[in-house]
């Protein structure tokens, strides 16, 4: 039997490697993809095979990620219940993906994955491989009771690297546990459990600042961003036009040093439960507010309406794991006709936390402030008395339904 396995390095997919490999009699080819979480990767194809897999690959996605899994996202407007930017939720579709191919350039059997029963992730990796390779078995061993049997806790697995020579550095337990890409890093269990836990303590500065500063330690000054658009992409900031790997990772740099996009949040994960995550996303918090100024110029008000009312489905389908689904891809279809003329200059103030538009331009605007100003219209687009006859209309079902049923049922009952 052969299985690739998604694997990073740490304690528990170093323990899963040896595991399977001895569970199952089993050929193990670990897979690590780089989508911009900037780990250290040195080393890693040494101690892979040291831990016993046969061959190890070690990809860097980062390009690809921001390229064809962030950028249509922020497209969608896509944010999930409100508050989540999808960091994590994004990046599995992708890494599942590449896992698929891995395997069939392999002639492997299953794939393999280390999240938890309880998460959202085992869904997020498994609907993909359903929809790309649904010939090939899964194995989660954190489903498996075998496997969580042998190892109740760390100490179990610290204590099985020890004895086969598995080369880790397990280091004391963090109060959380956290997942870095290009988008985001998040935080969630341990001390998070807790909702009334208060994840901007100053005392705590070293916890939740990996990627942007706590709003009181950003700079007294603000800084104004440019962000250039064509078809709905971020094409160019500050005037230096960039890919969207640089985009990202400029708008992460910039973000962070003013505490933008820092979230926190309770959740509701896909299987059932709620859960409470603490998220910092500085590059995509700018790109999707400068992405909405944009659109508010130069979108026609029906179309953004109408997809606007498509939203939470969207990104409900990214939160569950469904972006290789039929529904999602025709949402797509929806988004990208939707983005034709939405292009344009977009100025943001960053100050203290916060993002603040400080002005839009675009040869596509559909602003016209001859018709928008209360002064004399010279073009005399807008009549004013049309509005009279617009709003006796509107209002003809209200007048039948209150002189039907008398005034009072127009009204909320007490």
């Amino acid at each position: 039997m052969k299985i690739v396995l998604a694997y990073s390095g740490g304690l528990d997919t170093s323990v899963l490697l040896s595991w399977l490999k001895d569970t199952y009699q089993a050929e193990v080819i670990a897979f690590c993809a780089d989508v911009g979480q900037e780990d250290e990767l040195n080393g890693l194809e040494e101690k892979a095979k040291q831990t016993g897999a046969s061959k190890i690959y070690i990809d860097d996605l980062a390009e690809e990620f921001a390229r064809d899994f962030i950028f249509p996202i922020i497209q969608a407007g896509a944010i999930y219940e409100g508050q989540y930017f999808l960091g994590t939720s994004i990046a599995r579709p992708l890494i599942a993906k590449r896992m698929v191919e891995i395997a069939r350039q392999e002639n492997a059997d299953a794939i393999a994955h280390g999240a938890t029963g309880k998460g959202n992730d085992q869904v997020r990796f498994e609907l993909t491989a359903a929809a790309l390779a649904p010939e090939l078995d899964i194995i989660a061993p954190w489903r498996d009771e075998r496997f969580r049997t042998q190892f109740p806790g760390r100490q179990e697995m610290i204590d099985y690297c020890a004895a086969k020579k598995i080369p880790v550095q397990a280091s004391a337990k963090k109060p959380y546990s956290m997942d870095r890409n290009l988008l985001h890093i998040s935080y969630e269990a341990g001390i998070l459990e807790d909702p009334w836990y208060d994840s901007y303590d100053l005392k705590n500065r070293e916890y939740f600042t990996t990627l942007s500063v706590l709003p009181e330690d950003a700079p007294d000054t603000p800084e104004h961003v440019e962000l250039e658009f064509e078809q709905g992409q971020c094409v160019a900031v500050n005037g230096a036009p960039l890919n969207p790997l640089g985009v990202m990772r400029l708008l992460n740099q910039i973000g962070g040093r003013h505490g933008v996009g820092r979230v926190d949040m309770v959740e509701n994960r896909f299987v059932g439960m709620k859960s409470r995550g603490v998220y910092e996303t500085p590059g995509g918090a700018i790109l999707l507010y400068a992405h909405r100024q944009i659109e508010s110029l130069t979108m026609d008000r029906e179309v953004m309406h109408l997809r606007d009312s498509l939203i939470p489905k969207y990104a409900q389908l990214v939160y569950n794991g469904f972006w290789y689904a039929p529904e999602r891809l025709a949402l797509q279809a929806l988004v990208t006709e939707s983005q034709r003329n939405v292009s344009g200059t977009v100025r943001v103030k960053l100050y203290k936390g916060g993002i603040y538009v400080t002005g839009r331009k675009s040869a596509h605007s559909l602003y016209n402030p001859h018709i928008a100003t209360m002064e004399a219209d010279p073009t005399k687009a807008y009549n004013q008395d049309d509005a009279s006859g617009f709003i006796r209309l509107n209002g003809l079902r209200l007048r039948v339904g209150a002189q039907v049923n008398g005034p009072e049922s127009m009204t909320a009952p007490a």
